[in-house]
């Protein structure tokens, strides 16, 4: 009978651990946490409501990337919360509940790095000078910002477009007093749109989605600055695997795609 006993026993817990291997594969994660949707659908890339923090130049392209995605996977849904690179760092180190993290330089990741997975680069972008429609000042290049007359808007220096603003100004060894620096990119076109200011540095993309208010006056690659932007998951996500698909997604052929149409480099 003792026999007949542990016999069951044995065969109950290798049909118990038989039965738990798949969830654990897919809910499991190389840090030891787990994915709460996963564990519930048993699918390496569970249903979810995906909170992305995202730089405000991918406001419009992320837009439109988002609703591409949500339709190739029934299920899922992608909110963005579009900011400064420096504002959406300052949410994840106070633990904001969100999945994914994109920046417009790697130096804002690079400070968050202890919060995220390994990061991934998924697009580029460079510097325009942005003026009013028909470029009434006739601003030509960098050089002419430095005129006095000229009300310029700049980002601040703790944002990457106004780092990268700054790093092309001084290769020129150009001073420029703005006459105000903003939270983000989107807050410097805004003021020329308005009128506010006769130009600002803006990334390209970001002109480009106001054609019939703002001109773009190009910038030499030689005087210019790259930008990168870097995307992670969070380590704190609650929807790891989902959080991880929609990153890996970002630098496939269709998504990289959307992305140039909107005037984003490769990689």
């Amino acid at each position: 009978m003792s026999q007949l006993f542990t016999a069951r026993r044995a065969t109950a817990g290798l049909v118990t651990a038989a039965l738990l291997f798949p969830l654990t594969a897919c809910g499991g994660h190389d840090d030891g946490t787990k994915d709460k949707d996963a564990e519930k659908s048993g699918s390496a890339v569970p249903k979810a409501e995906l909170t992305v923090l995202a730089a405000s130049s991918l406001t419009d392209v992320f837009k439109k990337a988002g609703a591409v995605y949500e339709k190739e996977h029934a299920g899922t849904k992608v909110n963005f919360s579009f900011a400064g690179s420096q504002e959406l760092a300052a949410q994840v180190r106070e633990g904001a509940p969100a999945d994914a993290v994109v920046t417009a330089d790697t130096k804002t990741m690079d400070g968050i790095k202890v919060d995220v997975g390994k990061p991934t680069v998924i697009a580029r972008n460079r510097l325009v000078i942005v003026t009013g429609e028909g470029n009434p000042k006739k601003i030509g290049n960098l050089r002419d910002l430095a005129n006095s007359k000229l009300k310029v808007v700049l980002a601040a220096s703790q944002v990457p477009v106004g780092r990268y603003s700054q790093q092309v100004l001084d290769a020129q060894k150009l001073h420029i007093k703005p006459v105000s620096q903003e939270p983000n990119v989107r807050a410097v076109l805004s003021k020329v749109e308005l009128g506010e200011a006769d130009a600002g540095l803006v990334y390209k993309t970001d002109a480009a989605t106001a054609p019939k208010k703002v001109d773009a006056v190009g910038i030499p690659d030689a005087q210019n600055a790259v930008a990168a932007y870097p995307a992670a998951t969070l380590k704190a996500s609650q929807h790891a695997a989902a959080a991880a698909a929609f990153v890996k997604w970002l630098s496939t052929p269709e998504a990289q795609q959307i992305l140039q149409r909107a005037g984003f480099q490769k990689p």
